[in-house]
């Protein structure tokens, strides 16, 4: 006897010996744990979603401090009249004073906040003085409406070109201490990166993150709030007009839009999920065991095993400090579906134990079950940690996350299952099992019958080859290109919300243009001074010598080329301020001198609300504020991104240098960092897997076979993505990782079962027989299981989640009939096992 089969037997008999005081302790180790749960913290927000070492973050955060982008929320109101009729004009008067009591939001600015200075009859020099509003403009409704739709400050961004909806921009307070932790943070970790041994470093980078969580958690208990309070109003609102007018299908629509809300919705999601997922895994793999087995003690057994398993794991995050995130959300029903799969093994194990040792004692069975499952248990949940391990090569926190996550449960979940099937079970009586399933339902023989054939297995060849072929081919067309708003199901708030704003109101995701000016020793000052303005000019030098004719050329053209682009709605910058002045100033463009007594003369508060936000005297550079149509499904937004990076370089030249960053870019950097994240990630699981099965089959045969009846039907759904049109997503990137690592136990188990079959019958096709009839029978059960565990995701509200459980589904299907099928096949199969190979197998124990 070899020292592992001595190890199992120490600890398998361990189990049995005492199961009372094992059982307790197992419970006593699972309540400590488990008291943690109420610690585990959800983290939904989109930084969640940005890559780690971003570059463009960093610059995304300076412009946002520079130009003091603030955080807002958008309210799309379309009324069921005119938007400048008497009834819609009183209930944005009344919606903006509700909303503008609400705790949080510092101002909301809507269609009567709006200067009026085409529809007024203003001049250039009344632009430092009182411009009227809605409110108080004695204008036409004509003049009104058309300087609406035709207003580069209004136009497609607070009004829609057909002048039906219109947008309540609501700026929330600023949070400086989020920020000033993100920098302090950063700054400690990158020390760290420089000096590793730094202890004061590591200890004060600990103390922020815990202040920091701790001021999130209380900014988004307030965050939460204001969202509500804002639906509340707007549910009014929306109320009052269906009550008023309920014969008219057409009534006033209000719909929220921004980051603040979408954080909130998906952390209500994330929580949802993984009561939805938890639970509808529960009760159907319930009714399932139920119908396996037609003995509730099996049932109850598997599920309070499974609850513990959650419970502990869950605790154990708690205590550490985990935060469940939107892909993490699936962990409490993958971590059903392993522990549930290790326990039907146990219970087929012992099962098939009792009938054929029906004189052993109850202790003697359980004992000969633990220690026949313990190698391939292990070893099946050694390679499914290997499968989730391997996205810690991902740049994406929470993928990174959902790989800790997932190896350190299921490793609980082999723990508490051997430990607590192994005492429960001894603790309970003998009791006959019931065959009646395996004997009316039993698919298992007949996909030994096909392997078994030797036309049905050239069959089985032949498919599976053209399988490869097609799979490679739909796989060189996978693609990573998603829209943000399509992420979400059409009847979400969060859908309708961001579509409304994204065709009506200029778009939905953010992008910013910087132009930074490159020093030129021989800068030409303004020579066109007027003297009627040069005593009030004297004092603004800086701004004199910055605003000339050759970057005034270069604002133009390109906020020129950004107005023509496709994919691109609205754009804000300096132009809009010289395009209306041209109207002001009788057609007459505003040249650089205008544009620098505007500059000195303007007071600190119009200073940052015209100018402030699109130019940076100070590091000499322009900003243009673009908003991109994500909803558009021709948009590939790395190729734009690229073009658009090219085209403007051209177009500014040799004198300026364009930066591009925003939100639309930090997602895109998130895409792009799929394909090699997959690549990687992988690589590394075939590798790994590949070295295991050698060392687990001392054969290189078997190790070749298993790893080919695995990736195929990976490959074949890769590619059937691929020719769908489906794009790789930060949920479905995770597919080939864990369907690998939870399919490959089914060819660990099948295998094991077979040389044990071979040492015994010295017959490869008896050992088919006896492997379908035994392991097979587990072998679909968890399979079964699987299936319900990822299929109850198609409920989700997040589009990535309903794919990934989907996709999932399919490759574990074709996974397992690919172990009851083409595993044997190339078992029988004379070039994968030879029959002087067969002749040589000596005889091997029982695992």
């Amino acid at each position: 006897m070899n020292k592992s089969d001595k190890i199992k037997q120490k600890l398998a008999r361990m189990l049995v010996s005492a199961p009372k005081l094992s059982l307790a302790l197992a419970l006593i180790l699972c309540a400590f744990l488990s008291a943690f749960v109420p610690k585990l913290a959800i983290d939904a927000s989109t930084q969640t979603l940005l890559l780690e070492n971003d570059k463009d973050l960093e610059l995304w955060r300076d412009i946002t401090k520079r130009y003091k982008i603030p955080n807002t929320l958008v309210i799309a109101y379309t009324p069921n009249s005119d938007l400048l009729s008497e009834s819609s004009i009183s209930t944005l008067a009344a919606l903006s004073k509700d909303l503008a009591q609400i705790k949080g939001v510092k101002s909301v600015f809507s269609m009567l906040d709006a200067p009026l200075l085409l529809s007024s009859g203003l001049k250039f020099s009344d632009l430092l003085g009182t411009i009227p509003t809605l409110k108080d403009s004695n204008a036409s409704k004509e003049a009104i409406k058309a300087e609406f739709l035709s207003s580069p400050f209004y136009k497609n961004s607070l009004v829609s070109s057909d002048f039906k909806t219109t947008a309540l921009l609501l700026t929330l307070e600023p949070n400086p201490g989020y920020n000033e932790f993100i920098a302090s943070i950063t700054a400690l970790e990158n020390t760290l990166k420089n000096a590793q041994n730094n202890a004061t470093a590591k200890t004060l980078l600990k103390e922020q993150r815990a202040a920091f969580k701790a001021y999130r958690d209380e900014l988004r208990i307030a965050e939460h709030e204001q969202i509500t309070q804002i639906r509340q109003v707007i549910a009014k609102y929306n109320q009052n007009s269906q009550s008023r007018i309920p014969h008219q299908a057409s009534s006033s629509q209000l719909f929220l839009g921004g980051i603040n809300m979408i954080a909130d919705d998906m952390i209500a999601f994330v929580r949802s999920d993984l009561a939805t997922y938890g639970l509808a895994t529960l009760l159907l793999c319930s009714l399932c065991l139920f119908v396996y087995y037609l003995q509730l003690r099996y049932v109850f057994l598997a599920i309070f095993i499974c609850l513990v398993c959650v419970g502990v794991a869950s605790g154990l995050f708690g205590l550490l400090g985990f935060e469940i995130t939107v892909i993490s959300s699936n962990y409490i029903a993958l971590q059903l579906i392993i522990t549930l799969s290790v326990v039907i093994h146990l219970i087929n194990s012992y099962r098939e134990f009792f009938r054929k040792k029906s004189s052993f004692s109850q202790k003697a069975i359980v004992y000969l079950a633990l220690k026949e499952r313990m190698s391939p248990c292990f070893f099946a949940i050694f390679t499914t940690i290997i499968g989730f391990i391997s996205l810690v090569f991902s740049d994406i926190r929470p993928i990174i996350s959902l790989g800790l996550m997932m190896s350190a449960s299921i490793t609980l979940s082999l723990i508490f299952s051997f430990w607590l099937f192994g005492s429960i079970m001894s603790l309970l009586s003998k009791k006959s099992v019931n065959t009646a399933f395996e004997r009316y339902f039993s698919p298992t023989s007949l996909c030994a019958k096909i392997a078994l054939n030797p036309r049905a297995r050239k069959v089985v060849f032949a498919i599976s080859a053209l399988g490869l072929c097609v799979g490679l081919w739909g796989i060189s067309k996978l693609s990573v290109e998603n829209s943000f708003i399509g992420y979400f199901k059409e009847n979400t708030d969060i859908y309708k919300g961001m579509e409304l704003i994204d065709n009506k109101l200029g778009g939905t995701v953010p992008l910013d243009i910087i132009i930074s000016f490159k020093k030129d020793k021989k800068e030409p000052r303004n020579s066109s001074l007027d003297d009627e303005f040069a005593d009030e000019f004297a004092s603004s030098d800086a701004a004199q010598y910055w605003f000339n004719e050759r970057r005034m050329s270069v604002l133009k053209s390109v906020n020129e080329y950004l107005k023509n682009k496709e994919f691109i709605g609205s754009v804000s910058s300096l132009a809009d301020l010289l395009e209306v002045g041209k109207e002001l100033n009788e057609g007459r463009e505003l040249d650089a001198l205008a544009l620098a007594l505007i500059y000195s003369s303007l007071s600190g508060e119009g200073r940052e609300l015209i100018l402030t936000p699109f130019v940076s005297i100070e590091n000499d550079e322009l900003h243009f504020s673009v908003r991109t149509l994500d909803s558009d499904p021709r948009l590939k937004r790395a190729e734009f991104l690229r073009t658009l990076q090219n085209e403007l370089n051209e177009l500014v030249g040799e004198n300026a240098q364009v930066k591009i960053s925003g939100a639309m870019k930090l997602y895109t950097n998130m895409l792009d960092s799929l394909f090699s994240s997959q690549i990687n990630s992988l690589g590394f699981v075939l590798l790994a897997f590949f070295a295991t099965f050698w060392l687990i089959f001392a054969s290189l045969r078997l190790a070749i076979i298993a790893i080919c009846i695995n990736i195929l039907p990976l490959i074949c759904v890769l590619g059937a993505m691929g020719l769908a049109g489906l794009s790789l997503d930060i949920m479905s990137i995770t597919i080939g990782s864990i369907s690998l690592g939870i399919g490959v136990d089914s060819a660990i188990h099948y295998i094991y079962r077979y040389k044990r079959e071979l040492a015994h019958f010295k017959d490869s096709k008896k050992a088919i027989i006896a492997s379908h009839a035994s392991i097979g029978y587990a072998l679909y059960y968890t399979s079964f299981a699987v299936f319900i565990g990822f299929g109850v995701m198609i409920s989700s509200n997040f589009w990535p989640t309903i794919y990934f459980g989907a996709l999932t589904d399919l490759v574990m299907f074709f996974m397992l009939a690919s172990s009851l099928i083409l595993l044997p096949s190339l078992l029988l199969s004379q070039s994968a096992y030879p029959a002087n190979e067969q002749n040589k197998a000596k005889t091997i124990n029982a695992v």
